[in-house]
């Protein structure tokens, strides 16, 4: 079975890989991006049946820092 997790910064968080992301859209041209926020998406293939808990409990322990990250489990 194939779980997806996203993974972002909280609200508030500086996210210096964005910005610099920004002011490179910003360089080519495209003027119209005031905020960039970058994340990172996990895929995941589990054993059929495994639980939504089960994989909560995989991002809170390794997938996701969640003193900065906020994460989103998609089965």
């Amino acid at each position: 079975m194939k779980v997806r997790v996203d993974v972002m910064l909280k609200n508030g968080v500086l996210d210096p890989q964005g910005e610099a992301v920004r002011h490179a859209l910003g360089s080519l041209g495209f003027d119209g991006v005031s905020g960039v926020r970058q994340g990172k998406v996990i895929e995941l293939d589990v054993a059929e049946g495994t639980d939504e808990a089960t994989i909560k409990d995989m991002c809170e322990k390794l997938l996701a820092n969640t003193v900065i990250e906020s994460y989103q489990v998609h089965m």
